[in-house]
């Protein structure tokens, strides 16, 4: 998901009875740095094996295979909203039943942003959705890497680890898409997933598209919007609370520093123009995970050994924000 839309609102200031976890992820950002800068200097692993194949084949032994997406797909300029949906959807990937395990009655959507085959419906996901604040495109196709590695393929990848590891801590797992639909969801309906399964956390995943040079991650935080059918409101505390959280188990986990060119250093951003926020009445968040045109944070996006740190430390993150 790429940056061409609107300026950022700045987090508001931390309040007292967040500030052991704004100290803990201000500590875990200078080793972050340092991470990322033997990381950049030995060139990255490249490696598609290790950790994330095991995991992968954890997932699919448990389940039916969920179609690929191609990598070879064409991922037009993406924008800043995330992915779309059809009148003709199908039902969102529901998760095996629930291990037993802390999170036990818990119930985590996630949203793998775009849709790989949104390329081949260009007039479905520019078709106009309400979302809140005034209308947006339903979707978009995404970004890709430099050498064609589709940001659809990135999120469905990372969707699926991070779908392993949360079932086996005790969560029920839903994904809004799992490529088993023509296009989309839309961005409204994105959001009704997890108002629908009342979800305790939901977290969209996202690689940025943004320019050469623009490196790290990033948590998008809903700000307070009240307009329309969109009331965020009572989410935006709760949401800063599950982003702060991602962000500092990303840190620790994959080593990554948060974004040089938004965010101010702290890898939080508060958006007001995102449908799938807006309409959202469950905590939600979203996370870039890094820049595909950058080659140095492409090389990281493209390794599935990384992919499979990124899972973990985001579903870290949201079993941190649910045990509290």
């Amino acid at each position: 998901m790429s940056y061409t839309g609107p300026g950022f609102d700045p987090p508001p200031p931390p309040r007292s009875r967040r500030r052991l976890l704004t100290v803990a992820l201000a500590a875990l950002v200078p080793g972050a740095l340092l991470g990322w800068a033997v990381y950049a200097a030995v060139g990255g692993s490249g490696d598609d094996e290790g950790a994330g194949s095991a995991a992968a084949s954890s997932s699919a032994a448990s389940r039916p295979p969920s179609p690929s997406a191609d990598s070879t797909s064409p991922s037009a300029g993406s924008e800043d909203e995330e992915p779309g949906a059809s009148a003709t959807a199908t039902s969102p990937s529901a998760s095996a039943p629930a291990a037993a395990g802390p999170l036990k009655g818990k119930v985590v959507v996630i949203d793998p942003g775009h849709n790989p085959s949104n390329f081949k419906h260009t007039s479905e996901i520019n078709r106009q959705v309400d979302i809140g604040t005034n209308r947006k495109a339903c979707d978009t196709t995404g970004t890709s890497t430099n050498d064609g590695y589709p940001e659809a393929k990135f999120t469905l990848d990372v969707a699926h680890r991070m779908r392993t590891l949360l079932e086996e801590q005790g969560a029920t797992v839903t994904l809004t898409q799992d490529a088993d639909r023509p296009f989309g969801p839309c961005v409204d309906e994105r959001a009704r997933i997890g108002n629908r399964a009342k979800a305790d956390a939901v977290v969209s995943i996202h690689a940025d598209g943004s320019g050469t040079g623009n490196r790290g991650f990033h948590v998008i935080l809903p700000g307070a919007v009240n307009a329309g059918a969109a009331d965020t409101r009572p989410i935006v505390e709760p949401s800063r609370e599950l982003g702060e959280r991602i962000a500092g188990n990303f840190v620790r986990v994959t080593g990554s520093a948060p974004s040089n060119y938004t965010g101010g250093g702290t890898g939080l951003v508060t958006r007001k123009d995102l449908g799938g926020l807006n309409l959202s009445t469950v905590p939600k968040v979203f996370i870039e995970c890094g820049n595909m045109r950058d080659s140095k944070d492409a090389a990281l996006l493209t390794s599935g050994a990384w992919r499979q740190k990124a899972a973990q430390g985001i579903s870290e993150g949201i079993v941190s924000f649910l045990r509290g």
